[in-house]
């Protein structure tokens, strides 16, 4: 005999109810704890993902307090003379300079030399310097170049080939029509006294355009005029004169630079000061308390009663250990024994915050600039010890890591059970609708075996049909 395959349709009885209901029964306890459990996992992961993304800014902020260089920065405040010929002077200390004050004066500007053609000898652009060709060699200083005209070059020919050529260390040449003649004019970038372009040939054809003729000895053509010589520049810093080949003073002032800029009018002067950079150390602190508060309000609130991480053991730790790093003896810091010290402090729910009680920060750089920097980024400093703590909360092998690693893993661990548990329903399903089918189809049998025997003694005789 056929399975019946939709239960209840034999026998008449709603059997798919009663199916449903079973598996509903086994069903919904265990898909309502696995989803309850998923929900609870993922919201410790957003908790530990809230307070391990506060303690990595914070730690942001740790290693730049621990790096002793942010405390031998210096700033040059410059006050340039009142005038219209825009500023004097520019400078860059290193963090080697002792701070003080200068004046500094711009005597005079270096530059390179000039030279020109003298009067006569070109009419136009076109003029021919070389029937046959040859080399002209240009030299200012320690540097050189060489180019080489072809049979036929013209003025302009030489105009070009200088400035096109790659090796050119800083020559340019330029063409100046006069109205009567043409004037060829070389300028050079090389500056400092005895730079002067120096330009010779291997050709006598080239002499014009040569300071020096072939034979080595005579003049050529091109001449720099008085006033027109590669100079030194001269500043005078606190009265001293100091001369230099370039406009830029590497050690004029130890462990400084300065760049001339334009050369003072009647005598005037910059006045430069070289001060600790105290405002990148203020800038420093502030991030300091601004985001160790965060990290504090953090592990408060997800650590209240209700939160994922109440009682958390790993919280009450690291919340300990941050009050107990704050307060780490300090040693070779100077009159500072503590970040208290330094104008620091912590209010009764246990956010840092700027403080006078011992002396203001700003007092403490005042009187102990040198040793703020110890203080945070010395070997025993207070930054030192936050950046090994919060390593090992947040470093990729971090306490906070591993419980992360952990809930992910019991969240795998749970997707395989809810997997595990469906295979379970769906076999559950396939008993159930064989244990059913056979009731179904036994049912109705015995239905069809009554309804058969009811007309078989209907039809006996004497036989009476009770009446409704």
């Amino acid at each position: 005999m056929a399975l019946i395959t939709s239960a209840g349709v034999g026998s008449g009885l709603d059997l798919e109810s009663i199916i449903s209901a079973t598996l509903s029964a086994e069903n919904t306890p265990k898909m309502n704890a696995f989803v309850k459990k998923e929900e609870s996992l993922q919201v410790e992961l957003s908790a530990l993902g809230e307070v391990k993304s506060a303690l990595s800014k914070l730690q942001d902020t740790v290693e730049k307090l621990a790096d002793p260089d942010n405390f031998d920065k210096r700033i040059a405040n410059i006050k340039q003379p009142t005038s219209d010929d825009g500023d004097l002077i520019s400078v860059t200390p290193t963090s080697d300079i002792t701070p003080g004050d200068f004046n500094i004066e711009v005597v005079e500007l270096a530059q390179g030399s000039r030279a020109t053609s003298n009067d006569g000898l070109f009419t136009s652009t076109d003029d021919v310097v070389t029937a046959s060709g040859g080399t002209l060699s240009f030299a200012a200083g320690d540097k050189s170049f060489d180019i080489t005209l072809d049979a036929g070059a013209t003025l302009a020919d030489l105009r070009d080939a200088i400035n096109d050529s790659d090796l050119n260390f800083g020559v340019t040449a330029n063409i100046i029509n006069t109205g009567t003649e043409s004037k060829l004019v070389f300028t050079s970038n090389v500056t400092g006294t005895g730079n002067d372009l120096v330009i010779t040939n291997d050709n006598a054809e080239l002499d014009n355009v040569s300071t020096l003729a072939n034979d080595g000895v005579s003049a050529g053509g091109i001449a720099i005029a008085s006033g027109n010589e590669a100079k030194d520049a001269t500043i005078k810093v606190d009265g001293i004169t100091i001369t230099n080949d370039t406009n830029t003073f590497k050690d004029a002032v130890q462990d400084m630079t300065i760049t001339a800029k334009r050369q003072s009018v009647d005598g005037e002067t910059a006045k430069l000061s070289v001060e600790y950079d105290r405002e990148s150390i203020t800038t420093l602190v502030d991030e300091l308390i601004a985001n160790y508060n965060n990290v504090v309000g953090q592990l408060g609130f997800q650590s209240r009663v209700g939160k994922p991480l109440n009682s958390d053991a790993t919280i009450r730790s690291l919340s300990s250990q941050l009050v107990n790093t704050l307060s780490t003896n300090l040693s070779d810091a100077g009159p500072f024994t503590s970040i208290f010290d330094i104008g620091l402090g912590v209010d009764k729910e246990g956010y840092l915050e700027k403080s006078s009680l011992v002396r203001s920060l700003n007092e403490a750089m005042d009187d102990n600039f040198d040793n703020i920097g110890k203080a945070f980024a010395g070997e025993n400093g207070v930054a030192k010890q936050f950046e090994a703590l919060l390593n090992n909360y947040v470093d990729s092998d971090g306490i906070i890591k591993q419980r992360e690693e952990s809930l992910n893993g019991q969240l795998d661990e749970l997707e395989d059970d809810v997997l595990n548990h469906q295979y379970r329903m769906e076999e559950l399903e396939t008993r159930l609708r064989q244990q059913y089918s056979g009731l179904d189809v036994l049912l109705a049998q015995m239905q069809s075996t009554q309804t058969y025997l009811s007309s078989q003694l209907a039809s006996l005789p004497g036989f009476t049909k009770s009446s409704s």
